[in-house]
């Protein structure tokens, strides 16, 4: 089994972490772990596979996220994204969206630690890839130390290769997945005490982080961090990823090289019929914080849904940063 680096991971999103989104933080970081959007089992099992499971090469390391609680067929989905050439099936035990509740997945998965060990073992039955789970400290009441701990034992025992900790409780009702993010506090020292208890079992931290310096704080204690939403609003903080978590010299890419390098593949994709606006939608942020960056968002929503809108809507709105 080829051994992954965790050590900064970027978090499974929905309507984010596309192909396009990922293919364009892999221009900032060629060390990141990238993972694809949480996709269910049955669409994977019945559904376009090409449309949902392909990627460019140039993405590994990459690891895919499935929303599912048959065993047997996370199982079957599990073979099927190996032969598509992830890096890694990753299965979600977080997310508290009342659609993915709907379908039995997802955080309430938190309530069946049991059927959660289940869904690992067969999954490892039918691939040679790393399985993973990513997880609440807790959901509603079911919130104890005790409860993380046997959750967790159960998923050990089960041969789980990593397991990625948001450090919050989920509720299950009455809290939107956005509120879920935000209000539930932080249990950072949860997750610490949990790795000091496993120290065999692989753990990355995930919730609340921002910066890069608050990662090398928790990666004093944990064994890699996964940061989701400030990547995504403010990209080009992952240019120095690379320095400061890997401790690789090479020179960071600057704003203005990453889009060149993007043109490309823009260029491919929008030649294949894609909408520009569509690709480009993960780029907004690229000038976040930077003198005459409200006018490259601006420009770009304003022009890239324009019929028949191409590299030079792109170009234009950098005049207007540089």
């Amino acid at each position: 089994m080829t051994s992954l680096n965790r050590r900064f991971c970027i978090a499974p999103m929905l309507d984010c972490t596309d192909r396009h989104d990922r293919y364009f933080m892999r221009l900032l970081s060629k060390n990141i772990l990238l993972y694809s959007e949480m996709i269910t089992t049955s669409a994977i099992v019945h559904g376009d596979r090409d449309y949902l499971l392909g990627f460019d090469e140039t993405e590994h390391p990459v690891a895919v996220q499935l929303g599912g609680s048959d065993p047997q067929v996370l199982s079957e989905a599990a073979k099927i994204c190996e032969d598509y050439g992830y890096d890694e099936i990753n299965l979600n035990v977080g997310c508290p969206s009342d659609r993915v509740q709907s379908g039995a997945f997802g955080a309430c998965l938190m309530a069946q630690p049991e059927l959660v060990a289940e869904c690992v073992i067969a999954m490892k039955s039918s691939t040679s890839l790393p399985v993973t789970v990513k997880h609440r400290t807790g959901i509603d009441d079911r919130d104890s130390w005790d409860e993380l701990v046997k959750f967790t034992r159960l998923q050990v025992d089960a041969g789980v290769d990593a397991l990625i900790i948001h450090a919050r409780k989920a509720w299950l009702k009455g809290l939107s997945p956005k509120q879920n993010r935000e209000i539930p506090p932080l249990q950072y020292d949860w997750v610490y005490k949990l790795k000091q208890m496993f120290s065999d079992t692989e753990m990355i931290i995930n919730g609340g982080i921002k910066t890069l310096s608050q990662c090398q704080q928790h990666l004093q204690y944990m064994d890699g961090v996964m940061l989701g939403r400030e990547p995504y609003a403010n990209p080009y903080m992952l240019a120095n990823v690379d320095a400061e978590l890997f401790g690789d010299s090479t020179e960071a890419i600057d704003r203005l090289q990453v889009l060149q390098q993007f043109y490309p593949y823009i260029e491919q994709q929008t030649g294949k019929g894609m909408k520009l606006s569509h690709v480009i939608r993960h780029i907004i942020g690229l000038f976040h914080g930077q003198p005459n960056g409200r006018l490259w968002r601006r420009y770009l929503s304003e022009n890239s849904f324009k019929k028949g809108a191409g590299i030079e809507v792109i170009q234009q709105a950098a005049k207007l940063v540089i």
